[in-house]
């Protein structure tokens, strides 16, 4: 295939630290390309590299003649002056570059061109950079982070037109839903080495286990061979003088391969000793606005004990409002929030990343406190949950300002959960968190044994994380839906489709109504239905069992942890059974 890139033998380095050495790979024509790495590992040094923003220490990197590049920024830069327009590109005067400009940012829910770019959020700047990108239609999209600051609708038509036609593409994005359907390439950057999978985000996780299965293999075989030459030197210590000299280096080889230890990314975090009352909150009527902007009206809802709610909905409809109506951080115009008194936030906001930066990592999370106490004489200490999510020892007793931007995400959210509260309130935490972090955030969260809102864009995150969501549409109108998000996003393909069909229905003249009586049940469904009926029956049974013995007072807190993850699970069950039963039900 005709080679846009050739990359070969880069090495950077920023003093001491080593980010990357002797990187080797190629982009080919049509090529979609996701590039994945910890925070830190120097993602988005590689593509600044690549697009001659920062040097490198040694290295080729080679571009086919003539080829034009656009490169998306995480973080672009604009005149504040000029309008939004003028910052897209030269346009010149021509028409239909000015037609197109205005069907992508409209796309990007940008429509008012001629506003100064000063005036923008630093999520409107982020969309305005992107179309740019996408509008002066180069050879090679090089992209960091496109999903960012993208509501729902937006990433899903972005994943359309960049999986349509022969564009090539490499991006940084933590957005695996995103990586699974554009990309065909995956490379990984890891332990300062690149390797490279042919496939998509599900190839790549599959290839990934086994090659760290084949190391953990060798390295089991490196403790092996250790223990019996360690056995060998303590017996024969004189034969350490000079023929067995090959043996003792050989030795010292083993013991530093046998020490070496591949990070488990999915180790757990339980913490046990978080209680909560049965009253968390109660909505009651809540009206909110912005001017002529209605964010809620009249709305209700009685939040549950362990429930974990996502919210969902394009931006500017009110989302983040409604957490800070919640946590008391704006005034509500009507009606009132009544919150149990058991209840400790923590609340992880988009606004809240502010650090001392010549304070070290550490002491950050020290300040907040030096344990969380798990119960039963346990403790978890700030040390323990900073290496959780993923600093070294090394990294923990750095500087604040050394700290990459998805570094400083996951401190921030450390500070969050060292304050060890029972009802997490998350706003966009997967933002600039690299997938092994999220990996360790839905493992966190699954276990959790409190409540949960998370408003966020990353539908991967949200379908392991939430039971239910509260979908947002705008103008105050919000529905509750029993499901997660690619549920949800199923069930809103059959409507327009079930809504078209009635339609067209009531148009037809009534002589090209054929088949119009309806079906009966067959055997088999009439026994699925009888079936059913004992099931859903059962399946209440034991949900008002365990409603009713979390709402007590004798049930031990192991109980209490094994109850709350199976509740999630039996509400699914119910729902999934519930649907089932009404879809036969209809058939009669």
């Amino acid at each position: 295939m005709n080679a846009y890139l050739d990359v070969q033998g880069l090495t950077k380095s920023f003093g001491a630290l080593l980010l990357f050495d002797n990187l080797s790979f190629s982009i080919s024509e049509g090529q979609h390309v996701g590039l994945v790495a910890r925070n830190g590992m120097g993602k988005s040094t590689l593509l600044s590299i690549l697009t001659g923003k920062e040097g490198y220490d040694s290295g080729e990197i080679i571009y086919r003649r003539d080829l034009k590049v656009g490169y998306l920024e995480q973080s672009p830069r604009f005149d504040p002056d000029e309008t939004v327009l003028d910052a897209c590109f030269n346009h010149q005067g021509d028409d239909e570059k000015i037609l197109r400009a205005k069907q992508v940012l409209t796309q990007l829910k940008i429509r008012d061109l001629q506003q100064p770019m000063g005036q923008l959020s630093g999520g409107q700047q982020k969309r305005v950079a992107l179309a740019n990108v996408l509008l002066t239609e180069p050879d090679l999209l090089i992209l960091d982070e496109p999903t960012n600051h993208l509501d729902l609708d937006m990433i899903e038509w972005l994943e359309g037109y960049l999986s349509r036609g022969n564009k090539t593409l490499l991006m940084v994005t933590h957005d695996r839903f995103f990586l699974d359907r554009v990309c065909d390439t995956i490379i990984e950057l890891d332990d300062h080495t690149l390797y490279t999978y042919r496939g998509n985000y599900a190839y790549y996780l599959e290839k990934r286990q086994h090659r760290i299965d084949v190391a953990r293999a060798e390295i089991e075989r490196a403790n092996n061979l250790y223990r019996r030459e360690l056995e060998w030197m303590r017996r024969m210590p004189q034969a350490r003088g000079h023929k067995a000299k090959y043996r003792e280096d050989a030795f010292y080889e083993l013991e530093r391969k046998a020490k070496q230890r591949i990070e488990d990314r999915q180790m757990r975090l339980k913490s046990s000793n978080v209680y909560i009352g049965s009253k968390i909150f109660e909505c009651q009527y809540v009206s909110k606005s912005w001017g002529d902007q209605v964010m809620l009206k009249d709305f209700y809802y009685n939040f549950a004990r362990f429930e974990k709610m996502g919210i969902v909905g394009n931006n500017g409809t009110g989302k983040s409002t409604f957490l800070k109506l919640l946590l008391g951080l704006e005034p509500v115009d009507s009606g009132r929030f009544d919150i149990g008194e058991t209840v400790r936030f923590g609340y992880f906001s988009q606004e809240g990343l502010h650090f001392d930066e010549q304070q070290k990592v550490i002491d950050v999370v020290r300040d907040i406190a030096d344990y969380i106490d798990l119960g039963g004489g346990r403790h978890f200490t700030a040390t323990q949950l900073l290496q959780h999510f993923q600093f070294t020892p090394d990294q923990q007793y750095n500087y604040v300002y050394k700290l990459s931007g998805g570094e400083r995400r996951k401190l921030y959210l450390c500070t969050v959960l060292m304050r060890n509260p029972n009802f997490l309130v998350l706003d966009e935490p997967t933002n600039d968190l690299d997938i092994q972090a999220l990996q360790i955030l839905e493992e966190y969260l699954a276990d959790f044994p409190g409540c949960v809102i998370v408003v966020s864009h990353d539908r991967y995150f949200m379908d392991k994380v939430v039971d239910h969501l509260l979908v947002f549409k705008g103008n105050g109108e919000i529905k509750d839906f029993p499901g997660n998000y690619t549920q949800y996003r199923e069930w809103c393909a059959l409507r327009p489709k079930e809504e078209s069909t009635a339609v067209m229905a009531d148009k037809r003249p009534k002589r090209e109504y054929r088949n119009t009586e309806k079906r009966k049940m067959t055997y088999k469904e009439k026994v699925e239905f009888a079936q059913l009926e004992k099931d859903i029956a059962a399946l209440e049974e034991e949900q008002k069992r365990i409603e009713e013995a979390l709402c007590g007072s004798t049930v031990d807190i192991d109980e209490i942890t094994r109850m709350s993850k199976r509740l999630p699970l039996l509400k699914a069950e119910l729902d999934d059974k519930s649907m089932r039963w009404l879809e036969l039900s209809e058939i009669g």
